[in-house]
């Protein structure tokens, strides 16, 4: 999937929760600089945040992308389906 001019691929979809549609409606341009793009729905809306890899000039410790697990359990809705999309 190209997504501003960049290749990304889908490494998760739990729960079969990537639309790719409701994926390019709701994203916009300033995820364009972000290796990992995790979307969470809850209350059938979809959420989307991004993370980085140290390299990525981009990179703080708040979007760490050794930190997906930890925020999918800690600030997404219990059992909600999720998916993430890593830049190739």
């Amino acid at each position: 999937m190209v997504i501003f001019d960049k290749e990304y691929e889908l490494v998760e979809n739990y729960n079969d929760a990537f639309n790719e549609e409701e994926f390019l409606d709701k994203c916009t341009d300033y995820f364009e600089s972000f290796d990992y793009i995790v979307g969470d729905i809850a209350y059938s809306k979809l959420r989307l945040k991004g993370f980085n890899t140290p390299n990525n000039k981009n990179f703080r410790d708040i979007n760490d992308y050794k930190n997906i697990d930890k925020y999918i359990k800690e600030n997404c809705a219990y059992g909600c389906k999720y998916f993430i999309l890593k830049r190739k």
